[in-house]
């Protein structure tokens, strides 16, 4: 049952998901000024949100299989918006990290449940083109959400009484030294609001699956035995680390050794690096028709390390330029890891997807690793962890032996 209105709704899923995923970056200099956080500290926050990435990706899938994507959706919304509405009421450190692991949880099982549905309404021929649709929506998200983050502080930061009611409104409701947390009021009547029009939405139903659930069971445990899985699901745990591991400490890097102000240039400079990431995703559709996803690997990998050192260690001006441009450059790892992934068996691909998405948690390990470090031996040297999964992503351009090439 094609349906393109469905396909809208699912599209508008993949922003919400983009926009309560890569907002955490923007603020993370004004949760560790609120809080008074050390790095670390401040490190598990985005941890606590993508361990839940970890903890819910498989199960997701059974329960997929059992309720059926439309109540998993409107359940995954429920759960986001109880997490964001509890911080939004009781902002403290604590209830954030809760906040975040709910809210990543409710994410988790979104991601699980929007792929095959979206397969499903939009037509098998048209996945491609629907997923790459997807993830342009995931894109323009990310680059979104630190612009309204100014727009917020800037607004609510005025003495004189602004004009605007959704303002005002916002204002009265949030402590004066915690306008950010505007934020998740926002995501709350927002997934609140998902969850509603899901309710009324009419999805096409879906033959449950009988005596399933074991077999799976044992596909999970027999492919993860595989050391070709286990070395592509560390791909993706290095994908997503490091591009959390840059979104997340841009900003807090900006302001420490450039003095930049987290709250304008800083956010600012975390859009361009998702908006940049958005064209080269685009860009990547094209250069996957003309060459070898390996070699588009191993080129823009290598593009990705001296883009980073660049940054890390370059002036204020090449600051500026370099890290949106590791947005750029690792904007084609994510899918051509995948394709190289499945298209490297032949069978399972089900069972090895969900393991594959559960390498999601390395957006949890690496920013983590690099507070904690950052703590030691500074924020500088910290970021030079990022080194390490970009290097064992370059060498899945040299190892990798799918069964079938891209076109």
């Amino acid at each position: 049952m094609k349906s393109k209105f469905l396909v809208g709704i699912i599209l508008f899923v993949f922003f919400v998901i983009s926009f309560l995923t890569n907002i955490i970056g923007p603020l993370v200099p004004d949760i560790i000024n609120a809080f008074n956080l050390s790095l670390s500290m401040a490190a598990f926050l985005p941890f606590s949100f993508f361990l839940a990435y970890g903890v819910m990706s498989i199960p997701s899938g059974f329960l997929v299989e059992y309720l059926g994507e439309k109540k998993v959706m409107i359940l995954a919304f429920l759960i986001s918006s109880i997490g964001a509405l509890a911080f939004s009421i009781n902002p403290s450190y604590s209830l954030y990290i809760l906040s975040l692991f709910l809210i990543g949880s409710g994410m988790a099982m979104l991601q699980v449940s929007i792929n095959p549905l979206l397969r499903n309404i939009g037509g098998e021929k048209e996945f491609a083109f629907n997923s790459v649709l997807g993830q342009l929506f995931f894109g323009l998200a990310s680059f979104i959400s630190p612009l309204i983050y100014s727009y917020l502080i800037i607004s609510l930061s005025f003495g004189n009484e602004p004009s605007n009611y959704l303002i005002l409104f916002l204002k009265n409701i949030t402590f004066p030294n915690l306008r950010w947390v505007s934020l998740y009021w926002i995501f709350a009547v927002v997934s609140f609001f998902m969850c509603v029009t899901l309710i009324f939405t009419n999805f096409p139903e879906k033959k449950k699956p009988r005596r399933e659930n074991k077999e799976k069971i044992n596909n999970y445990l027999t492919i993860i035995k595989n050391p070709m899985v286990i070395l592509y699901f560390f791909g993706i745990f290095s994908y997503v680390g490091l591009e959390q591991g840059v979104a997340n400490w841009i900003s807090k890097f900006l302001e420490l050794y450039h003095s930049i102000d987290p709250q304008i240039l800083g956010a600012k400079i975390i859009s361009y690096f998702w908006g940049l990431m958005t064209l080269g995703t685009i860009s990547g559709l094209f250069l996957l028709k003309l060459i070898d996803s390996r070699k588009i690997l191993i080129f823009f990998t290598s593009a990705s390390i001296i883009s980073l050192l660049l940054a890390v260690f370059g002036s204020l001006k090449v600051s500026l330029i370099s890290f949106p441009l590791i947005g750029f450059f690792i904007s084609t790892m994510w899918s051509i890891i995948i394709s190289l992934a499945l298209n490297s068996t032949s069978k399972d691909h089900g069972a090895f997807s969900g393991i594959l998405v559960s390498g999601i948690i390395g957006g949890a390990v690496i920013p983590l690793i690099i507070g904690i470090l950052a703590d030691f031996i500074g924020l500088k040297f910290g970021m030079t962890v990022l080194l390490i999964p970009l290097l064992f992503i370059l060498t899945i351009g040299f190892w990798s032996s799918p069964l079938i090439n891209n076109k």
